[in-house]
C-alpha cells in the first residue's frame, strides 16, 4: 500500500472544542469508514486527556480532506447495558441493506465486549445488540447475509500477555439471525509464531471480490521485545468464509514514518476503515477498483494508504 502525501490526514488539532472533554484531546485514531450518500464518513475514536474515549464523525468529499462534525456521538440504549461499559472504541462500519451499522469494542469491569449499533442519516447511533458474556474485540460485519445468516469476524481475547492484558492470536467467525444474538463458529485463522502476525485481529469489514472475500487484518510481532502492529491481507471463501483461500506471507503496511513510529503507542499501523471505489453492478469489487485504507498511527493520529483490489489480492497470494 502507498501512503498518501497528506498524511496524517487527521490529528487532535482537527477536533473541534465542542465540549471541555475534547477542548484539547490527546489523540484521534482507529476510525471506521463507509461511503454513504455521496460522501465518505469516518467514525472517530477520540481520546480525552482523562483517557476517556468519545466518538465523533468526520466527512469528506474527496476522501482525503475531512471535516470533523462539532458533536459528541452517544449510542442510544447503551445506558441500560449490563455490565456498564466505561470505554466504547475502535468502531468498524458496514453498510447493511442501505443502513450503516457499527461494531465497536466496549470495556467493562467484566472484560471487553462487542456491541452492534445502527446509524441514521443524521448520524444518530442506536444500540442493536450487546454480547454481555463473550470476551472479544475487533468485530467486523460482512456486508450481506451468507447462507441466510449475518456473519461477523471477531477476535476472542484468550491470550494473556506478560503485562497481564488479554489479547488474541486468532480470528473466528460468528453467526446471527438478527444482529442481536450471536453464536460463535469456527476459527478462521491463527497467529504465526515468530513472524509478523503472531497476534492478530480483523481490520476493516471484508470486501466481496470474484475470487473471494478480501480481508485486511492487523498482526503484531511481539518477538522484538515490543509489539509492532502491521497490516496484512487474506482471502476467504465466498460461501464459507471460515475457509482461508490465501494469506499473504508479508505485510502490506508497516510502521515506517515518524507519525507511525512515535506517539502514544509507538510502532503501530492499525487498519480499521476501508472504502472501495467502483463496485460492479453485482456488488463485486473488480481488480482495478481503487482502495483507500484509513488507519490509526501510533494510537495518536489517522493516516491514509491507497492501493487497488488487484494489488491486494496479489499480496494475499504471496506464500
Amino acid at each position: 500500500m502507498k501512503r498518501h502525501s497528506a498524511n496524517p490526514i487527521l490529528t487532535r488539532a482537527d477536533v473541534p472544542a465542542v465540549s471541555p472533554l475534547v477542548a484539547d484531546p490527546s489523540s484521534v485514531f482507529n476510525p471506521g469508514a463507509v461511503r454513504v450518500g455521496g460522501r465518505d464518513l469516518l467514525l472517530l475514536r477520540v481520546q480525552t486527556r482523562g483517557r476517556e474515549t468519545v466518538l465523533m464523525a468526520a466527512e469528506s468529499e474527496d476522501g482525503v480532506r475531512f471535516t470533523v462534525r462539532p458533536r459528541l456521538l452517544e449510542i442510544a440504549g447503551i445506558e441500560a447495558v449490563q455490565p456498564p461499559p466505561y470505554h466504547v472504541y475502535d468502531p468498524r462500519l458496514t453498510l447493511l441493506d442501505g443502513v450503516v451499522h457499527c461494531v465497536a469494542s466496549a470495556d467493562t469491569e467484566a472484560g471487553c465486549r462487542l456491541l452492534v449499533a445502527r446509524m441514521d442519516e443524521d448520524l444518530n447511533l442506536e444500540l442493536v445488540g450487546f454480547d454481555a458474556d463473550t470476551e472479544a474485540r475487533n468485530g467486523v460485519l460482512f456486508p450481506e447475509r451468507i447462507g441466510g445468516r449475518w456473519c461477523r469476524l471477531e477476535r476472542p481475547n484468550a491470550t494473556r500477555l506478560p503485562s497481564g492484558t488479554l489479547s488474541g492470536d486468532s480470528i473466528r467467525l460468528s453467526f446471527s439471525e438478527d444482529l442481536v444474538t450471536w453464536t460463535a463458529g469456527p476459527t478462521v485463522m491463527t497467529g504465526r509464531f515468530h513472524y509478523w502476525d503472531e497476534l492478530i485481529g480483523s481490520g476493516p469489514p471484508p470486501v466481496k471480490t470474484r475470487e473471494g472475500w478480501l480481508h485486511l487484518y492487523h498482526g503484531v510481532a511481539t518477538h522484538f521485545g515490543g509489539g509492532i502492529y502491521q497490516a496484512g491481507a487474506c482471502l476467504l471463501d465466498l460461501e464459507d468464509p471460515s475457509r482461508v483461500l490465501a494469506r499473504g506471507r508479508n505485510n502490506v503496511l508497516e510502521p515506517r514514518e515518524l507519525y507511525e513510529t512515535v506517539g502514544q503507542v509507538p510502532n503501530v499501523v492499525f487498519p480499521s476503515g476501508l472504502i472501495v471505489e467502483g463496485l460492479d453492478d453485482e456488488g463485486f469489487a473488480p481488480p482495478e477498483a481503487r482502495v483507500r485504507l484509513y488507519y490509526g498511527a501510533a494510537d495518536t493520529c489517522i493516516a491514509l494508504a491507497e492501493s487497488t483490489i488487484g494489488e491486494l489480492l496479489e499480496a494475499s497470494r504471496l506464500t
